[in-house]
């Protein structure tokens, strides 16, 4: 099996980041981080590849939004990815660089779309009275949050839970679920065909779900 080129899109810590090195190094996950890439040059997640695999730089260091989406689309497309993660990434990306990397890029996002898309997930779902929460993988699409469903982690919503508690949940989830869906997808077995998600080879109508083991199924 040839190993599957990641780049990465991050804003902050990076633990989603963290966890995919240490799938790396466990071997669980056949791939390579090719880059990492941040809007923020002191994020911390810039800290956790090698130097030569960082790039960090703030919009306002151009231009205007197209002249930074271009460099950034420029660095990226040098990486030569296979798959672009945006795992905590906090800049919505315009329609020309989305389609740039059509059917590469994928987003991790903390709530089970399509509800609460945006910001302050874990707030709404507690006003809106949810039973349950958690995360999302989708394809990047240029409108926000929108892209096809790929797989999801659920966790109850607790009896006195607050936005932090719930925050710290879903965060438990996050992570398998995002090596559960890079596994698939380095493999080749979930793919995007023209804009439909598909699962060894059919299309993919719902999104694939991750049990206790930390696998995927339908």
């Amino acid at each position: 099996m040839s190993i599957c080129r990641i780049a990465v899109l991050a804003s902050g810590r990076g633990s989603n980041l963290q966890a995919i090195v240490d799938a790396i190094a466990a071997g669980r996950l056949q791939a390579e981080i090719v880059g990492v890439f941040s809007d923020r040059p002191d994020a911390t997640a810039l800290e956790r590849v090698a130097a030569d695999r960082r790039w960090g730089h703030a919009p306002k260091e151009f231009s205007d939004r197209a002249a930074y989406e271009q460099a950034l689309g420029d660095a990226l497309a040098a990486s030569a990815p296979d798959w672009i993660v945006c795992a905590g990434y906090m800049r919505i990306l315009g329609a020309d660089f989305v389609q740039r990397f059509n059917g590469r890029l994928v987003n991790i996002h903390p709530s089970l779309l399509p509800l609460h898309k945006g910001l302050h997930t874990h707030a709404r779902a507690l006003e809106a009275g949810d039973s349950e929460h958690g995360a999302s993988v989708h394809l990047v699409v240029p409108e926000l949050d929108a892209g096809a469903v790929l797989a999801q982690a659920r966790v109850p919503v607790l009896a006195g839970d607050d936005a932090q508690t719930l925050a710290e949940r879903v965060l438990a989830v996050e992570h398998p679920l995002l090596i559960a869906t890079l596994e698939l997808l380095c493999a080749g077995r979930l793919a995007e065909r023209e804009g439909q998600p598909t699962f060894d080879g059919h299309p993919l109508f719902s999104p694939l779900a991750l049990d206790s083991a930390g696998n995927l199924n339908r």
